[in-house]
């Protein structure tokens, strides 16, 4: 090997032939690893300053490789750092640089650690600030979840804004909007608490595991730990560079996160339709057609919903590299990174999205309470009457749905049949009875804990503001 190709690789003592150039294509993760420079220098400062606190290093020494890194750091803050391919990776990307700024010291900053243990501690430590950065966001999202609850439990009128429910995409009952609101609240709670939870057990430091069985040299990797931000060290060395749990963990926090959001985006692309009616987007949110005039079309819910599947294949990536990966280290695990920098950036764009168009949208209150009496919706609370007056539920169901059955076939609803109608089906039953049957009276009786009577769901939002501004 000539001098410039030993120059060109750090590791390169033991090799008596140059990197294939197709080889330095496949091998090198720069392009897209560079994204953990801040990470890897805040680990080398740390480590740097260990070695010179355990008197491995000489302070003189420790000062000049702290403040070059400090000085690659401004530069690739500043964009005027150069990225070179043929050093691989971030890692070593930083540490040639370092040599080329301050000569052969900077050789000393790789004691007592390894590649391994260095990528092990960049990763985990973006992957922590991930997660709780999107705990953070879900949180915005959920406050702004519970604000949009409270405000349509008065609309225009001075009621709350009643929407239908459904099941199996069939109106089912009528809802408070607020209720609806609520619902994607409590998602959005527990998509925080993952993260919380992830990020708490992914709280370690693996820097000081070297390359897979630890160091001889008398480190203090508890030091390292705290001046990282880390809660302790990783217990096990091999475990430490060999494992990749707390991004499986993170992607499988965003996978529910984004379930969560293409179910709503589901929702939103339904209800802003010409034939639901129920919501109309903002303008800022949305976008038009380039040959038809009219169109409003609700891009950002459609693209949240298909990113979904984007964020999904890459929790499935990494379960399937990692699946077949002895202990310790190996390359597969360079395959870790761009899926998680990508579901990292789709949840967060989304996240704020979301936050951003909700509060600007508008539900039409007459046409989602039009929609909530239509399809039989408070045939329910027709059966309960019977039922609380000591009908059996199932026979009161089988009266109700021959009444159904009566007014569809006739393109009535139940309060408008008549009153020998409705006692003929049974004795109990009158027109003055079906004409209770009104959406606002069927939400007021649904009072059980959790449920969509106002009262309750008043008091929904104000629990949760509470815990919200806890």
């Amino acid at each position: 090997m000539t001098n410039q190709a030993q120059d060109r690789k750090l590791w390169g003592g033991r090799f008596a032939e140059a990197t294939a150039d197709l080889v330095e294509q496949y091998n090198a993760s720069v392009p897209f690893d560079q994204r953990l420079a801040e990470q890897d220098i805040r680990g080398s400062l740390a480590h740097v300053a260990m070695l010179g606190q355990v008197g491995i290093l000489a302070a003189d020494e420790v000062a000049q490789i702290s403040e070059g890194l400090q000085a690659i750091l401004t530069d690739i803050r500043a964009g005027h750092f150069e990225w070179r391919l043929d050093r691989e990776d971030v890692h070593m990307n930083v540490e040639a640089a370092l040599r080329d700024r301050i000569g052969p010291v900077a050789g000393k900053l790789h004691t007592a650690r390894s590649r391994n243990d260095q990528v092990a501690v960049d990763f985990r430590l973006f992957v922590k600030e991930a997660t709780l950065q999107l705990a953070d966001l879900t949180r915005q999202l959920r406050s702004v979840m519970v604000q949009e609850a409270q405000r349509h439990l008065t609309s225009d009128q001075g009621q709350p804004v009643i929407l239908p429910g459904y099941t199996h995409l069939q109106v089912a009952q009528p809802i408070l909007l607020s209720h609806w609101f609520l619902a994607y609240a409590e998602m959005l709670k527990r998509d925080e608490g993952r993260f919380r939870d992830a990020a708490a057990r992914m709280d370690e430091s693996p820097l000081g595991s070297a390359a897979l069985a630890g160091t001889p040299w008398p480190i203090d990797r508890h030091a390292t730990a705290a001046a990282l931000g880390f809660a302790r060290p990783t217990a096990n060395s091999l475990d430490g560079v060999g494992s990749r749990d707390f991004a499986l963990e993170f992607l499988s926090a965003c996978s529910i996160l984004m379930a969560h959001l293409s179910r709503l985006s589901e929702e939103t692309v339904l209800y802003s339709t010409f034939e639901f009616g129920f919501l109309t987007l903002p303008d800022s949110h949305t976008t038009g057609s380039s040959i038809m005039p009219q169109k409003k079309n609700p891009d950002v819910s459609e693209l949240a919903r298909g990113k979904s599947g984007r964020v999904f294949g890459n929790l499935m990536g990494l379960l399937t590299v990692v699946k077949g990966t002895p202990l310790a280290y190996n390359k597969d695990l360079q395959e870790d990174k761009e899926g998680v920098f990508d579901s990292f950036d789709t949840c967060s764009i989304t996240l704020r999205l979301y936050a951003e168009m909700l509060p600007k949208s508008t539900w039409n209150a007459d046409v989602t309470r039009a929609a909530a009496a239509r399809g039989y919706s408070t045939a329910t609370d027709l059966a309960d009457h019977l039922a609380r007056s000591g009908v059996p539920f199932r026979e009161a169901h089988e009266v109700v749905g021959g009444l159904v059955g009566l007014a569809s076939r006739s393109g009535r609803q139940l309060w408008e049949l008549t009153d020998n109608e409705m006692r003929q089906a049974h004795p109990l039953l009158s027109a003055e009875v079906a004409g209770q049957l009104t959406v606002e009276a069927s939400v007021a009786g649904r009072g059980s804990f959790g449920g969509t009577a106002p009262e309750r769901v008043q008091a929904a939002v104000q629990a949760a503001l509470s815990e919200l501004d806890g």
